[in-house]
């Protein structure tokens, strides 16, 4: 059978998506390689310090996206996409030499601080970066087509993420693991190259790829706005709120955990990438054959309501099992349901907005408020340990948190059904 026709048998491809679908899944494969690479050691770092110091670490990478969505908005009020995307990226990776060259020179107490730096900075990295993408996927295809589609495009992230986490696994030992931020700079560079591809392409009737040379946005002031007033974007605000004050608990005992069983940096960093690459291989599996089925058969709220549930179910897991064997299971369960169903759902709810809204809403949303919701569930977990309050405590309190979840998943898609329907008709 030829590429093409195992393509179509994994993503119904219409006329004319072909190269901007191919472009857009190397983009997202060399961007989150570059990202894996570097995330199991951003999670040893993180564990270099007492638990206190990891909670303020959470709060400076609030304090980071703080400072980062301004300038991101600035570029996206002065700039056509195919120029502030690159740039964003260049400034990404000039950064990771800088760190490299920090970290090989540095020792002892400096080292430490300059890990301490390097969490934050990997945290507002993966954000900014990621968001960056799905808002220029967001404005390449319409709702119909995110549907069918980004599975695909988001498979091409997974398989990037499997490869940078198999190159952390295998190197992190023998290289080190600060030589691996030079691998990541270069992997970076590949995530450039298909952007500027992606921006060559010329305009195909019904694939939304018209070059869109003028700037998206207004600035940030005009993104703070626009989420304020829509109660919309204002839903998918509370979404991203909730899933980053879970996943803050379920880190938070997969620290303790892992702190309490591996003694050294690289066994903790190994394990991470062991970790990793089981998340993506099953997500690859998922997104391979069931995706884009998946979001057509149900619609979109049916898909995001599935991860209350997976996060109610492994909260419950972890205060009867605390073992890094819990862990892993979970975290390969909900991580994987997250990239492989409920991320792609999560990103179709922007294919119904407007192109500013794409980027400085968006932005601000995948960003601020998820670092937000990362900040306080950081400083509830840090409450709950003061009070003597487990994991019990943690996994009860959460039921009608996750039942409120539900309800708001199911309005989501209804209401982005019926603005899509609206878009097409138009």
């Amino acid at each position: 059978m030829s590429a093409r026709g195992v393509l179509r048998r994994l993503v119904r491809v219409e006329e004319g998506e072909g190269p901007v679908l191919a472009w857009s899944f190397l983009y997202f494969f060399f961007l989150l390689s570059s990202y894996y690479v570097i995330r199991p050691l951003r999670d040893a770092m993180g564990l270099s310090g007492s638990e206190s110091q990891l909670t303020w670490l959470y709060m400076g990478t609030l304090v980071g996206t703080l400072l980062a969505n301004p300038v991101l908005g600035a570029l996206v009020s002065r700039f056509p996409r195919r120029v502030f995307v690159p740039i964003v990226y260049h400034v990404l990776a000039a950064n990771l030499v800088l760190f490299w060259a920090l970290l090989y020179s540095s020792s002892g107490e400096r080292q430490l601080q300059v890990a301490r730096v390097f969490f934050v900075w990997v945290s507002v990295f993966n954000l900014f970066a990621v968001s960056l993408f799905w808002g220029f996927m967001a404005d390449l295809f319409r709702s119909e087509q995110g549907k069918r589609l980004f599975g695909f495009i988001g498979m091409g992230g997974t398989l990037g993420a499997v490869v940078g986490a198999a190159l952390t696994v295998s190197l992190a030992r023998s290289l080190g693991p600060v030589q691996l931020l030079l691998v990541a700079a270069a992997l970076l560079q590949g995530a450039i190259y298909c952007v500027r591809r992606l921006s060559r392409l010329p305009a195909r009737d019904g694939t939304g790829t018209e070059s869109a040379e003028a700037p998206p946005g207004h600035g940030i002031w005009s993104g703070i706005r626009r989420v304020a007033t829509s109660p919309y974007l204002l839903g998918i605000c509370l979404f991203m709120l909730f899933y980053s004050i879970s996943s803050t608990f379920i880190y938070f005992q997969q620290a303790r955990i892992v702190r309490a069983a591996f003694q050294d940096s690289a066994s903790r960093t190994a394990f991470f990438a062991q970790v990793d690459l089981l998340v993506n291989l099953l997500t690859l599996s998922v997104q391979c054959f069931f995706t884009g089925r998946i979001l057509l058969a149900i619609g979109i709220g049916a898909t995001l309501a599935a991860l209350p549930a997976i996060t109610m179910g492994g909260l419950a897991a972890l205060a009867l099992e605390p073992l890094t064997s819990t862990v892993l299971g979970l975290q390969v369960i909900r991580r994987s349901a997250e990239f492989a169903l409920v991320r792609p759902a999560r990103e179709v709810l922007f294919t119904v907005v407007t192109r500013e809204e794409k980027y400085t809403a968006k932005s601000l949303i995948d960003t601020f408020v998820y670092r937000g919701g990362d900040a306080l569930g950081a400083l509830l977990d840090r409450g709950l340990a003061l009070a003597g309050l487990g994991a019990a405590a943690i996994a009860s309190a959460f039921l009608p948190v996750a039942a409120g979840w539900v309800v708001l998943a199911a309005l989501l898609g209804r209401t982005q059904a019926r603005r899509a329907r609206g878009a097409a008709a138009s």
